[in-house]
């Protein structure tokens, strides 16, 4: 698909100042998955939006970024109306297998525990950017403003100002709201004087993709070992997706190895279930980090994904996360403005502040704790962790739980995917 499809420049002429007092009513900053779905997610919200993203094309494009898309975030798309788009591009799995490094028993979660055809999916970055991107295009209420640079940003009491760089000219919109969807060192957050707290992890991350001999049959798989959590997520065309924490060191060992020895390392510690493995593409590790920010809401200023919070990888929650943090960002200033309040107010913005950031910290909690539960080889800590899984395993609905917490069916649902 061109990407002259894909993006829609508009002039500084074309923002237009409005007789109200401000040009838009609300401004998205950051134009990446969650920020389009926050806009996607207004298209019949009666509110005028302004999204601006700074780059044609994204790292995690050319990284070949991938991404676990749980049940409640695929029912929210669902509600948004664009599901349809996404869901041919990307591939399904109907359970999952957890297991701790080579400890025999296994805890299988399938799609029937919890009454559904599928448990998941699993989408590379450009299936859920793209039919996001074109579902805004056909927003009327939307201005996809790309590429554009936030230079400043002016808090006032009753509109945001923001000084916009486009096209080598300086423009600045007003607007009622600023939304930050601008990544986990988000400059609308450091700027707004946001402190966050958390750490970086002793393990980074190396992602891959493979094609195995064998099918992957729509099955996700989870190991533990003592060194990180281990991934594989299945992909379209029999291919897989893999996710290897571990220590910073042997990360960047395994990642100098060569390709013919990275696969023999690779094939050593998720055994020969499906058959040989045929490494695609380049490798990338990154640094595994914790982060709360302490607000997600100040007067006029609203953050989402990871500008708000980031978790370690286990699980796949990062990005699920923030889309039920666009989903409930929309459903509070929707409900706001059909009130006639204004969406602004940090009252009004408190309510999603409450609503996502203690979800969003247990979840963090929960992350945080299996990755420390997990990557220990001190004996007492091992008996207790297979003690848990044998249980989990055995006990349908500590089983069911789990899963429902694993794929966000626990805690509040927002109303986009009830629809």
């Amino acid at each position: 698909m061109a990407q002259a499809q894909l993006s829609q420049t508009v002039s500084p002429s074309q923002v237009a100042t409005d007789k109200r007092g401000y040009d838009y009513d609300l401004v998205i900053v950051g134009g990446g998955i969650i920020g389009l779905t926050l806009a996607s997610a207004l298209k019949y919200s009666g509110l005028s939006v302004l999204l601006i993203e700074a780059k044609v094309e994204s790292a995690a494009v050319t990284k070949g970024q991938a991404y676990a898309v749980h049940m409640l975030s695929a029912l929210i798309y669902q509600g948004i109306g664009v599901w349809d788009k996404i869901l041919p591009q990307i591939e399904i799995y109907r359970r999952v297998r957890l297991s701790d490094a080579d400890y025999p028993d296994v805890v299988e979660f399938t799609a029937a525990d919890i009454n559904t055809t599928d448990l998941g999916y699993v989408a590379e970055h450009q299936a859920l950017l793209y039919p996001l991107r074109e579902f805004v295009q056909d927003c009327p209420n939307v201005t996809y403003l790309c590429p554009a640079e936030v230079v400043s940003t002016h808090y006032h009491q009753d509109t945001v100002a923001i000084d916009i760089k486009v096209a080598g000219e300086l423009r600045t919109v007003r607007s009622k709201l600023l939304v930050a969807a601008d990544g986990s060192r988000s400059p609308i957050r450091q700027a707004a004087g946001i402190k966050t707290r958390g750490w970086k992890y002793w393990q980074s991350c190396i992602v891959a993709f493979v094609k195995p001999e064998k099918s992957h049959n729509n099955t996700a798989y989870e190991k533990f070992w003592s060194s990180g959590p281990f991934a594989i997520l299945p992909l379209p065309g029999n291919r897989c997706r893999i996710v290897w924490t571990a220590p910073h060191e042997e990360a960047k060992a395994l990642c100098a190895l060569d390709d013919e020895q990275f696969l023999r390392e690779l094939t050593r510690r998720f055994g020969d279930r499906m058959g040989k493995l045929e490494l695609l593409g380049d490798r990338f590790i990154f640094q595994v980090q914790l982060m709360q920010s302490d607000r997600y809401a100040l007067h006029r200023l609203a953050l989402v994904g990871d500008a708000a919070h980031n978790c370690h990888p286990v699980g796949g929650q990062g990005l699920n996360l923030g889309i039920r943090d666009a989903a409930a960002l929309a459903q509070v200033i929707q409900q706001a403005h059909q009130a006639g309040e204004d969406i602004g107010n940090i009252q009004i913005l408190k309510r999603y502040e409450r609503w996502r950031q203690r979800e969003n910290l247990t979840i963090l909690g929960f992350t945080d704790l299996l990755d420390r539960i997990f990557s220990n080889s001190f004996l007492p800590v091992m008996l207790v962790r297979r003690l848990g899984l044998w249980i989990v395993g055995r006990v349908p609905v500590l089983r069911v739980y789990t899963l429902k917490l694993m794929i966000g069916l626990k805690g509040r649902t927002p109303e986009l995917a009830q629809r």
